[in-house]
């Protein structure tokens, strides 16, 4: 059992530093039970296989082993740093690019990761 909680523990030390976009959210005392239903960080509970976004621009579900959410914004990356800012817009889950001296004008991005 500690070595379960230890790898548990050694994995999400690992997922907080890669700033993964997904993460799953295990229920309290069920370790290796099967659930039939979920209970999400604001109280409310799904059925089993049930999707749902949340106001934090992710999509989650109910799965047997808990909950499996991800990130439903895709982040600039491969733009001029120095010369352009990202902004997000939580209203429509996405960034723009802009440049910092200019917000008007758009820049230009190689790479989205979702």
């Amino acid at each position: 059992m500690n070595a379960l909680l230890g790898s548990l523990l050694v994995f999400a030390t690992f997922l907080t530093l890669c700033n993964a976009q997904c993460y799953v959210i295990l229920p309290e005392g069920t370790v290796g039970a099967s659930l039939s239903e979920c209970k999400d960080s604001d109280g409310v509970t799904h059925p089993l296989k049930a999707e749902w976004s949340t106001g934090n621009c992710e999509k989650c579900s109910c799965k047997e082993n808990g909950i499996y959410c991800c990130s439903l914004v895709a982040k600039p990356v491969n733009y001029d740093e120095s010369k352009c800012e990202k902004i997000f817009h939580k209203e429509t889950c996405s960034f723009t690019v802009v440049e910092k001296d200019n917000p008007a004008k758009t820049c230009d991005v190689n790479g989205w990761i979702i």
